[in-house]
């Protein structure tokens, strides 16, 4: 063992995990790629957790190779495209017009359109909806800034459970959690997001109906949005039939399967609906910001690989043991903080969450695994939510132009009241439980 192998080994390997943490963030404060920033953190904690070059590349490769890697990396792929297709195609815009008249209140009818965007993870989606959300508020005289808050907040009430986001989809494969449980579980929280989101506009939107826009049919709002619903409906389906004929080994990637089949069953629907060339196709299929997320889904799986290879993990949780430090406040802090720096979900998921399931394992709290996932999913979120680099706050506060602090006192009471509600519930799910 070189000396300096065995002077690493005297350091916590929390606080090697915590630098290797703070390299990838300032990596990332200095415009790198998140991909790269992850690849070379990975190198890094390969590193100083006593791994040589080969061991490093032989980890990567292996955690490539697997068969969760590559159909988590499948699925990304596939909702982007749909995504991709649905905006390009314009039945997205098609399917906010149809909906104008559909719903008469007020309140309601403000938020559904970037409620209705949310439903499907475009980067920047929130620029989508604000013309919308403009023309609503202006009826009622709403400030810039909450008109940018009513845009921003409740293009994101989904996240904390829909399945077609990356961040949900990533932490069942981690966690090795069944999708659907974990939906049942996070599932309140948009809930809350949904009724603290209200506390911001209290006084300023009236409940009463509006007569002045036609009362429109239903038709044509379900028909455009059936091929969403497909996705969600066949996909459950599809995964529940192929949990019951794929043989044992095949069952990990079973759910993914199923969602897969659905995906593209949909993304056939929407090209011959809008009949869309071959050549927009081919265009949307090599879009480098699809490319740029394929390579961080791997990117983190990479990262998840070494953390385990490398005994870190095992390591960072006898630390944990023999100094008795809470879960709870782990839980909740690390996601909250990674994902306040980087501002994406699926980053603070893949880089907190493996340390956090083998602390969960190593406790014997198994039995808490989901609401613990529920806990760290929500704050994390939340750090997200109040991110600087979350650039659908960027965008619609550039649209209506305004400012962060404004838009940010108008999200304080909102998200106090989803941490509160997060521990709450947690604390609710683990006395039922235990």
């Amino acid at each position: 063992m070189s000396p300096l192998i065995s002077l690493l080994d005297t350091i916590p390997a929390i606080v090697r995990i915590i630098f290797v943490f703070v390299l990838v963030l300032l990596a990332i404060k200095r415009k790198w790629m998140l991909g790269n920033a992850l690849l070379a953190g990975s190198t890094c904690l390969g590193l100083i957790f006593g791994m040589g070059p080969l061991n490093i590349a032989g980890s990567a490769m292996a955690a490539l190779g697997h068969s969760k890697t590559i159909s988590l990396a499948v699925v990304v792929s596939l909702i982007l495209v749909f995504s991709h297709l649905l905006e390009k195609s314009g039945q997205m815009a098609r399917l906010l017009t149809h909906f104008k008249g559909l719903i008469r209140w007020p309140r309601l009818n403000l938020v559904i359109f970037p409620a209705l965007i949310g439903l499907l993870p475009m980067p920047g989606g929130a620029i989508f909806s604000a013309p919308m959300v403009k023309s609503l508020g202006a009826e009622y005289a709403l400030s810039d800034s909450r008109l940018s808050y009513v845009n921003y907040w409740f293009r994101h009430i989904w996240e904390y459970w829909w399945p077609l986001y990356p961040g949900i989809l990533l932490t069942t494969a981690l966690a090795g959690v069944d999708l659907w449980r974990l939906v049942l579980y996070t599932l309140p929280m948009t809930v809350v997001a949904v009724t603290a989101g209200y506390w911001p506009l209290r006084g300023q939107v009236t409940a009463t109906a509006t007569a002045s826009t036609p009362k429109a049919a239903a038709g044509p709002f379900l028909k455009e949005l059936a091929p969403i619903a497909g996705v969600i409906g066949f996909g459950l389906g599809f995964g529940l039939l192929f949990s019951w004929l794929m043989p044992p080994a095949m069952q990990p990637i079973a759910k993914e399967s199923g969602l897969i089949l659905a995906l593209l069953l949909a993304i056939a629907w929407v090209c011959r609906r809008n009949a869309i060339a071959w050549a927009q196709r081919l265009a949307i299929i090599k879009d480098p910001a699809l490319i740029k997320m394929v390579y961080m889904v791997a990117t983190i799986l990479i990262f998840e690989g070494i953390l385990a290879k490398s005994g870190a993990v095992n390591q960072v949780s006898t630390e944990m043991l023999r100094w008795r430090i809470p879960l709870m406040p782990i839980a909740m802090l690390l996601p909250f903080l990674v994902g306040g720096v980087v501002g994406i979900t699926i980053a603070f998921v893949g880089t907190t969450f493996p340390i956090l399931i083998s602390l969960i394992q190593a406790l014997g709290q198994e039995a808490l695994m989901l609401p613990y996932l529920m806990l760290a999913l929500t704050c994390g979120f939340v750090g997200v939510l109040v991110s600087p680099l979350h650039l659908c706050l960027l965008l619609s506060n550039a649209y209506f132009q305004t400012t962060l602090m404004p838009v940010y006192r108008h999200m304080c009471i909102p998200l106090i009241a989803l941490v509160a509600a997060a521990t709450g519930y947690f604390s609710l799910l683990r006395y039922c439980l235990e």
